[in-house]
């Protein structure tokens, strides 16, 4: 729920090397493995492992590295894949969309189009609990998946992805602060009482609007779980994105 982003929200935003503030190319799609995780996105420079993103902002994309690759292998492209069901043979609609955390790959949601939408006003949310398999050109949902769907409004309230840019920006603001404050061992009262005195430096500077600010905290103090957890990884990723860029580095030397 932290780290949450739209495909429709990345294609197009500048990837740069955050380490040396120079461009790799504006993103222009994002593939998944035959496992259903996002694991790469492409630009004029090749294919950059989703491992390499240090964070997804409304203007571009911050890499630790330019680390960036030939095709690695099978991937598939989600957007606009055909959507079936095991006893349909024919498609019943289309992917439009997808949401998904830029940290673990895990998509969150599909947005469809085509019939299966038609009722929910042409877009139509599906969640992964009801995908049978991601084929190498279909998306196969359960065959009672239709009873599951919700709209757009109703299947992704709450999800970050979907508030304002004023709300995202403080709560990375709010998230970047809690990293010197919360500890993986931290009892979930503990991160709560951190993220309230937070709330309130903030609110004491009278530099933010109070509505946005009580709602960027009331979604932090409802996934402090994913916070806690999303700040503990970020070192882990920068390690992980350093090493395989060195590697990368070397292989090509040698």
């Amino acid at each position: 729920m932290f780290n949450l982003v739209r495909r429709s929200q990345m294609i197009g935003l500048m990837a740069m090397d955050g380490s040396t503030a120079t461009r790799i190319g504006g993103v222009e799609e994002v593939w998944v493995d035959d496992r259903g995780r996002v694991v790469y996105f492409t630009s004029n420079a090749g294919y950059t492992p989703f491992e390499q993103i240090a964070t997804i902002g409304p203007d571009a994309v911050l890499t630790y590295s330019n680390l960036a690759l030939s095709a690695p292998g099978t991937l598939r492209r989600l957007y606009r894949m055909a959507v079936q069901t095991p006893t349909i043979a024919s498609p019943i609609g289309w992917v439009d969309d997808f949401l998904f955390d830029w940290e673990t790959g895990d998509i969150v949601a599909y947005i469809l189009g085509g019939d299966i939408a038609a009722p929910f006003g042409g877009r139509a949310v599906l969640f992964p609990e009801d995908v049978e398999v991601i084929d190498a050109e279909v998306l196969i949902i359960k065959d009672d998946a239709r009873h599951h769907l919700k709209s757009e409004a109703e299947g992704l309230k709450g999800f970050l992805s979907e508030k304002s840019q004023q709300v995202k920006n403080l709560v990375k603001q709010m998230g970047d602060r809690l990293k010197s404050l919360v500890s993986p061992q931290d009892q979930p009262e503990v991160v709560r009482v951190k993220i309230k005195e937070i709330h309130d430096e903030l609110a004491a500077c009278g530099r933010h609007d109070q509505n946005v600010l009580q709602e960027a905290t009331e979604f932090l103090q409802d996934k402090w779980e994913a916070v806690q957890h999303s700040l503990h990884r970020t070192g882990q990723r920068m390690k992980q994105a350093v090493d395989a860029a060195w590697k990368q580095l070397t292989r090509r030397d040698d």
